[in-house]
């Protein structure tokens, strides 16, 4: 397919337009040069040059970040950064971000798809932002503790404040560095809150209101949406696509 056709339907499914003005991060496509067609794409959490040489190496024309290069402050194209663009120019490797697209997403967003792995039942939006919704909560089939719902997120050593109780039923999710939004999860009364990190403002509020909170690295709880978003992709255009690990331990 056409390189404009893919942006076109992607600015589209992920509703890139609703968070123009929330973001700080510059979504949609970043770089990319004259019309060409569009076989292989690549998929990774993170824009930077060690992903770009892995997708590169993959032979993708395009490649679809969470975490783009530009938040909200115009970067001179020197040191680094021009590292990174000169390595995507000669590729000839496209780039595209979708940041809060890609939290919020009710299909194949980090929170929802993280929801759909637990088996939560009744999901609805949840944690309110600038007057949108990023994350989702929901009811656990039965109590289960800590330790099954991150092997269940492939959470290998998380962050745990293991205030709230034994058996969790109701839970909260909103990836990334999103410590703040405990206090959602406690307006609405739940047991557990999952995010990516754990700061430590929130340590002794989430110890006196009887909360457990679960971070499972920034990192981790971002694979999700972009791996979701590959395999709708792949289904829905016949592309082939790769998924590009790159995993800070963050």
């Amino acid at each position: 397919m056409k390189r404009s056709e893919l942006v076109a339907y992607l600015d589209v499914y992920l509703g890139l337009e609703s968070f123009e003005g929330l973001d700080r991060s510059l979504n949609g496509l970043v770089v990319g040069g004259p019309e060409k067609e569009v076989h292989n794409v690549a998929f990774a959490v993170d824009a930077c040059q060690a992903t770009f040489e892995k997708a590169i190496g993959e032979g993708a024309d395009v490649l679809i970040v969470h975490h783009g290069l530009y938040w909200g402050t115009p970067l001179p194209i020197t040191g680094t950064h021009h590292t990174r663009i000169s390595t995507l120019l000669q590729g000839n490797l496209d780039l595209y971000v979708a940041h809060l697209p890609l939290d919020a997403h009710p299909v194949v967003g980090n929170n929802v798809v993280m929801a759909g792995k637990l088996g939560l039942q009744d999901i609805e939006p949840f944690a309110p932002y600038k007057g949108t919704t990023l994350g989702f909560k929901g009811v656990l089939k039965e109590g289960r503790d800590v330790r099954w719902i991150a092997g269940q997120l492939g959470f290998e050593s998380p962050v745990v404040l293991p205030f709230g109780k034994e058996r969790i039923k109701t839970v909260g999710i909103v990836s990334g560095g999103a410590s703040s939004d405990v206090y959602a999860a406690l307006a609405d009364g739940l047991d557990c809150f999952i995010t990516g990190e754990v700061e430590h403002q929130i340590y002794h509020d989430a110890q006196e209101a009887g909360i457990t909170v679960i971070g499972g690295g920034h990192y981790q709880t971002e694979i999700f949406g972009v791996q979701a978003l590959s395999e709708h992709m792949r289904d829905t255009f016949d592309l082939a696509v790769c998924f590009i690990a790159n995993p800070t331990g963050l």
